[in-house]
């Protein structure tokens, strides 16, 4: 299986992330340091993440069914906001480990273990991040763009566990080790964050981003030739599937097949500017009012001016 198809990816995420667990968590024991235990906890989350992330792209790509006519995509919206719930429960047992560490004190033993399984840790999550951004952008999944965002601030809150460990080791401090997981865990928060509202935007059909939405209606002002107005646009995302609709105003003149081709012609420039998306038009006669301000010539009044 490739690596670069939305399952590989997943998949290498999946292998990753097991590794490292176990890394961290033998030398977290090993040192005593609270912030590897607390990157281990991270990279556990980070796991189901993956493991979740895995089946859902797996699901999400199935057609559409009798029980499903709108295909499966939101099973990454769900998959994202399971995740992000998790990354918080992980976060809210960092900082609870820390402050009682901070409370009963703290000893680290085999700093240089520990620096080395954070080198690793950093290598490792940049190499498999970047391959799960590049798939998820190409693939346009929700799934594997969370999961390459926790990815990201591991590479981040694993650089800060080995500043941490490099200054405990120069200076002896150890408490530096317990606030360096306090941090861990409140950039962990941010991140979740920013996954909730990616995520939990598509379960209740929030509209396509304003810059999607300019696309769209940047398309439809270019026919302005040949239809007279649109309306009642409407917008929404499921997984990597997007859903438009919206009514158009031909000439009342046009027949039903030269509206038909006009439909078919605007759904093809639409999907050209942005792949993956499912449109419905409906189509409807303009209206004596509407003369004014149409530039469309038809055999009841020339552009631009009313009827008489």
């Amino acid at each position: 299986m490739s690596w670069t198809s939305k399952t590989g990816a997943a998949r290498m995420s999946v292998i990753s992330n097991t590794a490292l667990i176990a890394f961290k968590l033998v030398v977290g024991l090993l040192t005593g340091s609270v912030s590897i235990i607390a990157e281990a906890i991270h990279s556990l989350i980070d796991l189901v993440a993956a493991i979740i992330a895995f089946f859902s792209v797996r699901v999400s790509d199935k057609p559409a069914d009798d029980a499903h006519p709108f295909g499966h995509g939101k099973i990454e919206n769900v998959s994202g906001t399971v995740e992000a719930i998790l990354i918080f429960l992980a976060a809210i047992m960092i900082i609870y480990e820390a402050i009682h560490k901070l409370l009963v004190g703290v000893t680290i033993e085999f700093e240089e273990f520990g620096i080395a399984v954070m080198l690793i840790s950093v290598v490792a999550n940049i190499t498999v991040s970047r391959l799960l951004y590049r798939v998820a952008k190409k693939t346009d999944s929700l799934a594997l763009e969370a999961d390459a965002k926790h990815l990201s601030t591991d590479v981040y809150t694993s650089l800060g566990v080995l500043v941490g460990l490099v200054a405990i080791r120069l200076t002896g401090w150890v408490i530096l080790d317990p606030i360096f997981a306090i941090g861990v865990a409140l950039f962990i928060c941010k991140a979740a964050w920013d996954i909730t509202r990616k995520s939990f935007g598509g379960l209740v059909d929030e509209k396509l981003p304003p810059q999607e939405e300019a696309e769209i209606n940047a398309c439809l002002k270019e026919h302005t030739s040949n239809i007279v107005s649109f309306h009642n646009l409407r917008t929404r995302k499921a997984g990597a599937q997007r859903y438009v609709d919206l009514h158009v105003v031909m000439r009342n003149d046009a027949g039903l097949e030269e509206a038909h081709q006009m439909c078919d012609h605007l759904e093809a420039d639409i999907r050209a500017r942005l792949p993956r998306t499912n449109i419905i038009i409906h189509c409807e006669p303009c209206q004596a009012k509407e003369c004014q301000e149409c530039a469309v010539p038809c055999a009841n009044h020339q552009p631009g001016h009313a009827k008489s």
